[in-house]
Parts: structure tokens; sequence; C-alpha cells
């Protein structure tokens, strides 16, 4: 899928067109390459990981990927590779909101103070106890 950010990504705002494609073997994450450069980005689905995961998009990022239905969009959170992916983490501060009925995209950053630009990639259940 190829997608337009009009005002492209914070820190590559000159990069506007971008294709969607699935990563070689695994259709779980998805690389966002930009068709200007040679910068890509390795993406996933931020539910498929923390399904307590929230987004409520303001009314303006609404009007400007002209979204209709909460089912035509597309969440992706930007990964940050470690040398391991137990030390890759991922962006849930701030994901890419894509409209996919129209292709637009845009790197929208939540005010909510519970999410972080490096939450873990791998989660690990906490205190996991046979008593």
């Amino acid at each position: 899928m190829k997608v337009t950010f009009n005002k492209g990504i914070p820190g590559f705002e000159t990069l506007r067109k971008f294709e969607i494609r699935d990563l070689d073997g695994n259709d779980r994450f998805k690389i966002l390459q930009s068709e200007e450069s040679e910068i890509s980005f390795a993406t996933v689905n931020p539910f498929d990981i923390y399904s307590e995961y929230e987004i409520n998009l303001n009314e303006e990022t609404i009007k400007e990927l002209e979204v209709e239905r909460p089912e035509d969009v597309l969440v992706l959170s930007i990964i940050t590779l470690g040398k391991t992916l137990e030390t890759s983490t991922m962006n849930l501060k701030a994901p890419v909101v894509i409209n996919i009925k129209n292709c637009l995209g845009k790197q929208f950053i939540l005010q909510n103070e519970r999410y972080e630009t490096k939450h873990p990639l791998i989660r690990r259940e906490q205190n996991v106890s046979n008593q």
C-alpha cells in the first residue's frame, strides 16, 4: 500500500511518499519505506502486542486524514531495533495512523502520560507464581 504523509514524519518532514509492505517471512511486521530516499522504518500493529492499548484521535487528525469510520484506520508503531528482539522497543507515544481508504497518513503524538516512546517489543509476564 502506498501512503502519503502530507506533513512528512517528525524528523523526516521532507519525505512524503511511503510504501507499506510485509517484512519478508513475517507478515506481523511491516516495513514503512520512503519512496524518496533510503529511509525505512520497521513497524508493528501495537494492538497485536498490547491489547489494552488505546488511541483516541482528535478532530483535527480525523479531518486531516478524512477518516469516516474507525475501521478505516490502520495504526502502526515504529520499532527501534536492539541487538535482540528482547531489547527492541516500540513507540506507543507516537503511532503512525493511516486512513486505508484514501492512503493518507500521519504520525500522531498522544497526550497520554501512560505511553512512552520505548515500550518493550517482547512482553514478559510479571511475577507469575504457582501458589
